[in-house]
């Protein structure tokens, strides 16, 4: 059994690495930095959600389970909300670039003001 736990650990070490490697990737590829923010969010956040859970295969121990518990309860936390700041401040600086959004919801609240 410890065996086939080792390969799943394995597994999802290498997957969640890919994942944020992609991550890196589209973050200097991607045109704008709407694109770059959902780069930064999304894949990361999986591939670190899977190198955690790799970890807590191969670890085994209910006091680093518990400590990586933490990291992705915290990450869950902060990396939504950082994106999301960070692109309402991008859009009302006028940095999000008009013609790669598909749909434009806050133009009419910001003529309004």
């Amino acid at each position: 059994m410890s065996g086939v736990l080792d390969v799943i650990a394995w597994f999802l070490l290498v997957v969640g690495a890919l994942l944020s490697l992609s991550a890196g990737v589209a973050l200097i590829r991607f045109p704008d930095l709407l694109s770059r923010m959902h780069a930064a969010t999304k894949p990361q956040v999986l591939g670190l959600l899977l190198v955690l859970i790799g970890c807590a295969l191969r670890l085994r121990d209910a006091v680093d389970i518990t400590t990586l518990l933490l990291v992705a309860v915290f990450s869950m936390a902060t990396a939504p909300v950082a994106a999301h700041m960070i692109g309402r401040a991008a859009y009302r600086a006028g940095q999000a670039r008009a013609d790669l959004l598909v749909v434009d919801e806050l133009a009419d609240a910001d003529d309004k003001r």
